[in-house]
């Protein structure tokens, strides 16, 4: 749905745009605390002229324009799709086999054909470099003879393969980065000297932790998309400019905003870019309902996106992966899954049902929207049992049911059943895949998803929330206000937020008080920034001795060690019913330091309610509803099961409850 931004004179207003698969969705947050919203088709072939259309469609002067906050899927599409920069690696003599050797893990337990996806950087393209450094010491010094020559073999190596990026990523780095800062001063030496375009990114800048693998994976998947992040975000500023607007801050997949100058250095920091403005939003609704705690859904065109709320805040952890490759930098709890309203439903060779991964895309789409589709989405199956209503919807989409139960059709002939069936099947299929990474994201972290309540958004939402809800013995469901747009509410929400990772392996017993107050200082030191003005956290992330795994523990100067302590056996109990008796470890401090966020009225506009989309207009808006119903909302199609109630809330959107 196109809204009109009605920016009053003078009054500044906060932008975010999110750029999906299907739709390009716009939220402007007004001084006063107002949102207006705006939806637009996303173009597949250039992202940044969604962005403009966006823009354009929401008329806002761009004399008004705070800043305009951007979650993009560019890395994560240069990562499925395998399209980024080739790399040279540079890594110690005799590790130079680590991205091959991943773990040793199976890539599917009980298939023994199932290969992992390989590396973002071949054997041939890693460089052997001549140096040793262990945990408290040099076994073998990186002399300046043993650097020139991995120089030159790398840049050779570059320039046969026509390589943009270095990574170096030597042995425990971590802890002692004299070497790679050695080596990476050579070859950034070396490049300016021969005037080349090639960058260097070592891996103590990128993730200063323990774990040779996830490290160096994480620094090859940095090197490997930086140039395409950099293409993109200058483009996108560019013609952003052409126009009058600011360049655009960009959504980590932390959940803060860094400038896009910025942003082009941490390219691996953008792999959850979307998702995790999304949860963002949910966040603030769950704060301004007073709740503390909820699982969240944002279901769009190309996948559902599953996260949680914990505390108020959006919970990130680090580690997983994108694509097969892991990226352990900090990151928005987000589980994607291929169940969105473009998943194309279809027959394996079993004969039993499928629903993606595949998508229909924004182009053509789903075959209700008649734009050249012809196989059947979930959204087609939702058009065909009435659960979205046929005519003209938001962005300039027209549904049409008779291409839907045509396309529906060609899976209801195989299996014999009526088309009704056969779409009730289809959603049964999404959902079960959906339920299943809900109970991931909660049950596997120690929640209990039966106490706290599902906030259902994107497009597709509030359509499956009741079904997933029940899926799950949940029994409350909330709708926010804005609930197809919330990804981009939650990106202009979003502060600016900095980051700084700092190694520090050190068991508890052997930290004093007085020195954790100083690790927590120099780490916020190496951050820089105005402490004066920013908001600046710490945690610890914290384990028992011998332990494979961490909890990361919020922490601030002054805290005694015996507090942390206490506080991460409080949470390992919480999380998985039990605490060791061990000694406690420290592995590294991450520090934030975080603008104020915009300001945001969740509140309802006059005469809102609910309109059940078989009604005529003339029809009064009903503030309570008892299912089964549909319910057109402005950005978004929300179904009230049978057995459930929905009420209106004062701060806008719906709760549902199974009565």
């Amino acid at each position: 749905m196109t809204a009109s931004s009605g920016v009053a004179a003078g009054q500044r207003v906060a932008v975010g745009i999110d750029v999906g698969g299907t739709f390009t969705d716009l939220a402007a947050l007004h001084a006063d605390g107002t949102v207006h919203t705006t939806k637009v088709l996303s173009v597949p072939v250039d992202r940044a002229q969604g962005v403009l259309d966006a823009l354009a469609a929401a008329e806002l002067p761009p004399d008004r324009l705070v800043y305009i906050a951007h979650g993009t899927t560019v890395v994560t599409n240069l990562l499925l799709e395998r399209r980024g920069s080739p790399v040279v690696a540079c890594a110690t003599r005799g590790f130079t086999d680590l991205l091959e050797l991943r773990r040793q893990e199976r890539a599917a337990l009980y298939d023994l054909s199932r290969q992992h996806v390989a590396p973002l950087v071949s054997r041939e393209h890693i460089v052997a470099v001549p140096e040793r450094v262990a945990p408290g010491e040099v076994v073998e010094p990186l002399t300046e003879a043993g650097a020139a020559q991995v120089v030159d073999e790398a840049l050779a190596m570059a320039a046969a393969s026509g390589a943009h990026t270095i990574a170096v990523t030597l042995l425990h780095a971590y802890g002692d980065a004299t070497h790679e800062q050695r080596l990476g001063a050579a070859l950034r030496e070396a490049i300016a000297a021969r005037a080349l375009s090639i960058d260097v990114v070592t891996s103590h800048e990128v993730l200063p932790e323990i774990r040779e693998y996830e490290r160096m994976a994480t620094t090859v998947a940095e090197a490997y998309a930086r140039p395409s992040v950099r293409r993109y975000l200058a483009g996108l500023s560019s013609r952003l400019g052409e126009r009058g607007y600011p360049a655009p801050r960009v959504m980590t997949s932390a959940g803060g905003t860094l400038e896009a100058h910025d942003a082009v250095q941490h390219a691996a920091a953008l792999a959850l870019s979307g998702p995790a403005g999304g949860v963002t939003g949910a966040a603030a609704i769950t704060r301004a309902l007073g709740m503390a705690r909820a699982l969240t859904i944002d279901i769009g065109g190309t996948s559902a996106d599953v996260g949680l709320v914990d505390d108020g805040e959006p919970l990130v952890e680090r580690g997983g992966g994108v694509a097969g490759i892991p990226i352990a930098l900090p990151r928005v709890l987000v589980e994607a899954v291929a169940a969105g309203g473009g998943s194309i439903a279809w027959l394996d060779d079993g004969g039993a049902l499928r629903a993606g991964p595949e998508s229909a895309g924004a182009a053509p789409g789903p075959a209700a929207y008649d734009r050249g589709g012809e196989r059947p989405t979930v959204t087609d199956a939702h058009v065909v049992l009435g659960t979205i209503a046929a005519g003209e919807w938001s962005g300039g989409v027209h549904i049409s049911r008779d291409r839907a139960v045509a396309a529906v059709a060609r899976i209801a002939e195989p299996l014999k059943v009526s088309v009704e069936r056969a779409a009730e099947a289809i959603i049964a299929t999404a959902d079960a895949t959906m339920a299943r990474a809900l109970r991931r994201v909660s049950v596997e972290r120690g929640i209990d998803p039966r106490g706290i309540p599902l906030i259902a958004f994107g497009g597709g939402g509030p359509l499956h929330a009741c079904g997933l809800a029940e899926r799950l013995g949940m029994r409350q469901v909330i709708v926010p206000p804005h609930a197809g747009v919330l990804s981009a509410v939650g990106l202009a929400l979003a502060p600016e937020r900095r980051e700084q990772l700092t190694g520090c392996v050190v068991h508890a017993d052997a930290l004093g008080d007085d020195a954790l107050a100083a690790l927590l200082t120099d780490s916020a030191t190496r951050l820089g920034g105005d402490s004066a003005q920013l908001a600046t956290r710490w945690w610890l992330r914290s384990r028992f001795v011998g332990q494979g795994y961490e909890l990361d523990i919020p922490v601030q100067p002054g805290d005694r060690v015996t507090e942390v302590t206490a506080r991460f056996a409080a949470r390992h109990d919480a999380r998985v019913g039990f605490t060791l008796d061990r000694p406690v470890e420290f592995i590294s401090v991450r520090t934030t330091r975080s603008s104020a966020p915009w300001p945001v009225q969740f509140a309802r506009q006059p005469g809102h309610g609910a309109l059940p989309h078989d009604r005529d207009d003339g029809r009064a808006m009903e503030r309570t509803l008892r299912g089964a119903a549909v319910v057109r909302l402005p950005d978004a199609t929300m179904r009230v099961a049978p057995g459930w109630t929905a009420r209106a809330l004062d701060v806008g959107g719906w709760l549902l409850e199974l009565t």
